[in-house]
């Protein structure tokens, strides 16, 4: 399956239904397709033709559904389905709809547009055969590709992010701020494994329906995997819902601002949580790299068994080093923690990285690189 756009809507729901704008849209996200199911412990598999609905009278909503569920029984036959939700996009219609066209792909494609809030990316014209052909290599994987932003000058670190990660990164790099190593609007996977790590989390405002199915993706045992050739005009503009938490910020609104805070904070502890289950429960003690205001907050959204094994936090500031311990005042211990700060070439790993990467001019990186470590192993992103 391919979306142009996020597929978080069930492909029971009414095609052309009215969707809220209120969650995050990329460009065309492809599927191999399987069938559609709600199965949660393994792949489905293709049932085709499927059994014939038996009408359901007087409800049109579940006409809907049951007359849909006839159509994806044929639509086994296809063999990738691109899907486009669309919100408030004319500008950049015509020319997303003319990419999906222009496919070289020579395999059976259908298309089903949504209303929905897609900023249209652009899909180059070897985009799905590519990313297909890597799918049947990578049958368990998601598999993205390198982007061009649009306009060019637009968020220019973090394309720099989506673009250069190795193929070791798109792993050990997934619990940093900027999300899924392989970015959504990039997606291409199975059907069938989009069934089997289940459906999109749609709890409202504030949930990262995206980051969630990409973490529940890695808990079972999926893969990530890179095309690397550009293959989709990544589009940015001020409207995009996928900006949605910052523009909440820059408003004046006490309440807006509140808002905003509110969704942020709900992504900060999904990370966390993911970091927890994912990286410290094998580790029996590390330390925090910042002890600045990030690393802080880190240790402080810590699960109490995991507070106890941060050996030190580590920083480069002498300012910081020179008070010698950082006091968790807010800890219920009768006897306050205290976690020493030292300098990260006295302290030990491994590490917990709360420095972002490239805005140092290459100072961070290069202190990383003296001490001869193996990403994935003594240390992990959390910037």
């Amino acid at each position: 399956m391919c979306v142009q756009g996020v597929r978080k809507r069930e492909m029971s729901e009414e095609v052309g239904a009215s969707r809220s704008p209120s969650s995050a849209a990329g460009g065309q996200v492809p599927f191999l397709h399987e069938e559609l199911c709600d199965c949660d412990s393994v792949p489905a598999k293709c049932k085709c033709p499927a059994a014939p609905s038996s009408p359901v009278p007087d409800n049109p909503q579940l006409q809907s559904r049951a007359s849909l569920d006839s159509i994806i029984g044929e639509g086994c036959r296809i063999q990738v389905s691109v899907i486009l939700p669309v919100h408030n996009s004319e500008c950049w219609l015509d020319e997303c709809l003319k990419s999906v066209v222009e496919q070289d792909f020579e395999g059976t494609m259908e298309l089903s547009a949504f209303n929905d809030a897609s900023k249209d990316d652009v899909m180059m014209p070897q985009r799905v055969r590519l990313q297909y052909e890597a799918a049947i290599q990578h049958s368990n994987s998601i598999i993205g590709c390198q982007v061009r932003r649009e306009p060019l000058d637009s968020t220019e670190r973090y394309t720099r992010w989506i673009n250069n990660l190795t193929p070791g990164q798109l792993l050990t790099q997934v619990f940093t701020s900027h999300g899924p190593t392989v970015i959504m609007p990039t997606w291409f996977c199975s059907r069938e494994w989009f069934c089997h790590v289940g459906k999109f989390d749609e709890g409202g405002k504030g949930v990262p329906e995206d980051l969630l199915f990409f973490y529940d993706h890695i808990r079972k045992g999926g893969g990530v995997f890179r095309v690397d050739q550009c293959l989709l005009q990544y589009r940015y503009h001020p409207q995009a819902a996928t900006h949605s938490v910052l523009e909440i910020l820059w408003k004046s609104s006490p309440l807006e601002l509140a808002d905003g805070e509110e969704e942020m904070e709900t992504i900060w502890n999904h990370r966390v949580r993911f970091l927890e289950d994912r990286a410290l429960k094998h580790w029996t003690s590390f330390t925090i790299w910042n002890a600045g205001k990030q690393g802080r907050k880190l240790y402080r959204s810590l699960s109490p068994a995991n507070q106890k094994k941060v050996a030190a936090f580590c920083d480069v500031d002498e300012n910081k080093i020179a008070k010698g311990f950082y006091t968790y005042q807010e800890s219920k211990e009768r006897r306050k923690p205290q976690i020493p700060i030292q300098h990260f070439k006295d302290a030990t790993p491994p590490f917990i990285i709360c420095v972002k990467l490239d805005l140092t001019g290459g100072g961070f990186e290069e202190n990383l690189a003296t001490l001869d470590l193996k990403e994935g192993l003594d240390y992990y992103h959390f910037n």
